[in-house]
C-alpha cells in the first residue's frame, strides 16, 4: 500500500488538505517522458511519412514503440518498465495508433498525410486515457493562443500552471509543475510538463507569422525554444 503524504492545495474553494501519494511524481513524469518520446518519433520521421513516392515507410507499431523506448531511455536513464500499466497503456495505445494510421502514411502518390506528431499524439492520449479507465488522464495540450485544435484547450488548472509558473520570468526552463487537489471531488494528482518549440516544429510553427503552412494553419511566429506546449497528466485517488 501506498504511504500517503498530506499537502496544503489551493482550489477554487480555497486551502484544502488532500492527500498526495508517494510515487505519483514518478508515475506522471514517466508517462510525460514516454508520451513525448513517442511524439518525437513521429516528428523526426515527418518527411519520410509525406514522401508521395515511398510506399511502406516501415513506421509500423512496433518499429515506432522501439524508437519511443530508445527515446525515453536517454532522456529517462532507464528502460521503459512495460509491466507498469501507465506505460503500457501509453505502449499498446502507440501501436494501435500506427497501426491504423498504415494506409494512411503509406498512401503512395500523395505527398501531405495529415498525419502529424500533435494528430498522433491526441489519438495516443485518448486511447491510453481510455485504457486507464479512470486511473490516470494524459493530455497534450498548450498556452491558450496557440492551440490549433478545440479538443487541446487548458483546463483552468493547466491553464494557470501556464500563465503563471512556466512564463514567470526567472522560472527554470523545462522544469515540471506538479500539484495534489480534488477533481469533481475526487482527489487527484496534477502533473504538467513544459515542452519548447524544436527544430523539426518550425515549418509548421515558425515564422513568417500568419503564413499559412503545409497543414492548412498559420504560423505562429514562433522561435527555437519558445514555450509550445505541454503534456498534462492526472492521476486520480
Amino acid at each position: 500500500m501506498k504511504k500517503i503524504l498530506y499537502a496544503a492545495t489551493i482550489c477554487m474553494t480555497g486551502i484544502l488538505s488532500v492527500p498526495a501519494y508517494a510515487g505519483d511524481e514518478e508515475i506522471a513524469k514517466d508517462m510525460s517522458a514516454l508520451f513525448g518520446a513517442g511524439r518525437a518519433v513521429i516528428s523526426d520521421n515527418q518527411d519520410k511519412i509525406n514522401d508521395g513516392n515511398v510506399g511502406d515507410k516501415g513506421l509500423t507499431g512496433d518499429v515506432v514503440i522501439a524508437a519511443a523506448k530508445e527515446k525515453y531511455k536517454e532522456k529517462a536513464g532507464k528502460d521503459v518498465d512495460a509491466n507498469d500499466q501507465y506505460q503500457k497503456a501509453i505502449l499498446d495505445a502507440i501501436k494501435e495508433v500506427m497501426t491504423d494510421a498504415q494506409p494512411v502514411i503509406n498512401e503512395k502518390g500523395k505527398g501531405f498525410k495529415g498525419f502529424l506528431p500533435a494528430v498522433f499524439a491526441g489519438q495516443v492520449a485518448n486511447k491510453a486515457s481510455e485504457k486507464l479507465a479512470g486511473k490516470a488522464v494524459i493530455k497534450l495540450t498548450a498556452p491558450k493562443e496557440l492551440v490549433r485544435n478545440r479538443k487541446n484547450r487548458p483546463d483552468d488548472w493547466e491553464n494557470k500552471a501556464i500563465e503563471e509558473t512556466f512564463k514567470k520570468a526567472g522560472y527554470e526552463k523545462g522544469k515540471a509543475f506538479s500539484e495534489t487537489t480534488t477533481i469533481d471531488g475526487k482527489n487527484a494528482f496534477r502533473y504538467i510538463q513544459p515542452e519548447y518549440y524544436k527544430q523539426s516544429c518550425l515549418s509548421c510553427h515558425g515564422g513568417p507569422k500568419g503564413e499559412v503552412d503545409i497543414s492548412g494553419g498559420k504560423k505562429e511566429g514562433a522561435n527555437l525554444d519558445d514555450l509550445g506546449g505541454a503534456i498534462s497528466v492526472t492521476i486520480f485517488k
